[in-house]
Formats: C-alpha cells, structure tokens, sequence
C-alpha cells in the first residue's frame, strides 16, 4: 500500500478553474472519504490522482514519487466506477482476472487471486455467470474483486453505491468498511451521501465549489463544524440556523434573535458588541418542554421509524427537531421549544466557526 500527497493541486478548463489548491496528505492503509454536493469537484480530484484528468497546478505523489505525468497504468493503483465497467461477454472470474491476463501472469497466479477476491467476496457461488445474471449489489462486487485481485497501491472509489436500492447500499457499506479492515489498503471514496461519509471515513473531506472546507475524523466534523457549509451539509437532518446579534458581558456573549429573545451563551464569544452572528443547532439537540424558550409553528409531522422529524417555523426561518417521543406524532398547531446552550455553534458573518459551547 502507498501513501498520497497534493500540495496545491489545482484544476482548470480554460479560464474556468473547478478545483483551487487542495492539500491533502493520505497516510497508508487510510480511508479517506471525499464528500461534497455535486459539482464541488470531488470526482474531478478523483480522477487527477487516477491519471484520468490532467493536473493544471501543484503537485502529486503516490509512496513519495511524484507522479503528475505517469499514465494511468503506471500508477499502481485500482478504480471501482459508479458504472461497474463490466464486459459482458467475459464470466465473472473472467472479469476479474482480465488486468492479470493482459499482465501475462500466470494461470495458478490467476486461479490464487481470484478464488482469494471471491472468497472475500461471497462470490464463489456465480464465478461462472455474466454480468446480465447478477444483481446490482453482486456486479458492484465483482467490480470490487476485479480492483482486489490486482493487489493496487491505493484503490479509489467513484460513488460506487449510487445506483444500488437504501437496503442494499446499507449492505454495500459495510462490506466495504470490512474488507478495508482486512486488507489494510490505502482507499480514496467519492460520494455526495453524508451518511456513507461518516459511516467509512478514517478522515472525511468536505469540498464545496472546488475548494476543501474542512479535513477531520467524521465526528470532529459533526461535532466542531469549520463553517456554516459543514454545519449544513454534515448531518441528517442538517443542522438550524438562526440569525442573531451579539451582545458582549463581563464574562459571558448573549446573542439577540431577530425577534428580541435573548439566548446567554456559556462562554465568551470573538465578536464585537452589536456584530451579527449565526446560531447553529442539530435537530436532534432541540427539546420540547411546556415551558420551553421559543414558540415554534408546527409545519410537517414526519415519521421515519427510528424517531420523529418535526418541520417548524421559528422567528419566520424553516427549522428541524428530530425526536423519538411518538406523543408528537399527534398534530398540534404550536410547540414551545429550548436549545439548550450547551449545544450551540456559532458563525460569523463570513460563515466561520466562533466557538462551539
């Protein structure tokens, strides 16, 4: 396995630059999750370390050599496409063994490969079979097992679950999540899906408009967002925003909401008296109580089995509240709500982090 380094990796289409300077050091045998909306250039950096695209700026080397230049096939390293890129006139087995056959090795190579990818696999069963004969899942394996069995430097992965069903990518995931436990590999995976996200990352990379807004562990991200972007994008539901202004005490920030309420925080916040900030809270953080802080127009009662989505309005702004108590199920026009201040973020105006209670 490698290690993979960018330092100031940029990409442009002529005048249009997709992706601006991007650090980023992967150590060997990381998972390291690239995540982002679509459009924010995370396949894009994707296929420059893939040698699919080429580099416009900066610098890329895979186990210390530089490789900006080196043409895909001598980079070392195995792609898993969203499409799964399966011939399919060739078997299974002959689908994964076709990059050994074309490397001239030989047969009991092959055989030992193989049959060690299917095992790992589940995909002893249908080694015979084409593609046509296979489920989604089972192509998306086979796909997998044809990267494994060439023994790459680093895989890559390219939103490789998108076309599978909710039930089968929860299948998916974990198989993945097993199988770099066991191998140990140096793994790159693309997805704008925050929960795959969080779910495989050793460290998550949050791109927005071709630019890297914060690298961390999942729940560093989800616990300390950077700004405003990670805030919304990490989490599901995603979390609230209020818009307020910042009043300074001796020892402690308030910070007024448009409507006059006053919310002390727990510390002192890096602004000036007056500044407008932005309150932050996770859906799952707001509780309900008689004698909550704030009124809250109930919009949408959504149920999702595990808890309760509820859709309000709060001082005119959309706002979420993820509970499991099953009695607010029951419609009701109002609710009074807390945040409790142990819970708050809060953002400047340029949308960076001012603290985290």
């Amino acid at each position: 396995m490698a290690s993979i380094a960018l330092s100031r990796v940029g990409k442009s289409f002529g005048t249009h630059s997709v992706l601006s300077e991007v650090d980023l050091d992967i150590k060997d045998g990381e998972f390291v999750v690239l995540v982002g909306p679509s459009g924010c250039g995370k396949s894009t950096l994707l296929r420059m370390i893939a040698g699919l695209e080429d580099i416009t700026s900066g610098t890329l080397t895979i186990d210390g050599q530089r490789v900006n230049d080196l043409k895909p096939k001598d980079r070392d390293i195995a792609m898993v496409f969203q499409s799964y890129a399966l011939y399919p006139h060739m078997n299974v087995a002959d689908n994964m063994s076709y990059s050994l056959r074309l490397r001239r090795r030989s047969k009991e190579v092959i055989a030992a490969a193989v049959s060690a990818a299917s095992g790992k696999l589940g995909l002893d069963p249908y080694l015979e079979r084409r593609p046509k004969a296979l489920s989604g899942g089972q192509r998306q394996r086979v796909a997998m097992g044809r990267a494994i069995v060439r023994k790459p430097k680093a895989f890559l992965f390219d939103e490789p679950l998108s076309n599978l069903d909710a039930r089968l990518r929860e299948q998916m995931r974990a198989e993945i999540k097993r199988l770099h436990a066991e191998l140990g590999a140096t793994s790159v995976y693309v997805t704008h899906d925050q929960i795959e996200a969080m779910t495989l990352a050793s460290r998550i990379v949050a791109m927005n408009a071709g630019s890297v807004q914060q690298i961390g562990a999942p729940l560093d991200l989800y616990d300390r967002p950077a700004n405003l972007f990670v805030a919304g994008f990490i989490g599901s539901p995603g979390m609230n925003f209020l818009e307020g202004r910042c009043e300074q005490g001796p020892e402690n920030s308030t910070v007024v909401l448009s409507r006059g309420y006053r919310l002390p925080l727990s510390v002192r916040i890096p602004a000036a008296d007056g500044e407008t900030v932005t309150l932050g809270i996770r859906p799952e953080h707001v509780t309900v109580a008689p004698d909550g802080q704030i009124d809250a127009a109930v919009e949408l009662v959504e149920p999702t089995g595990l808890g309760i989505i509820l859709h309000l309005i709060v001082h005119g702004e959309s706002f979420k509240l993820f509970t499991t108590d099953r009695a607010l199920l029951q419609p009701q026009a109002t609710l009074r709500i807390n945040l409790p201040k142990e819970r708050l973020h809060v953002f400047d105006q340029s949308g960076n982090r001012l603290a985290v209670m």
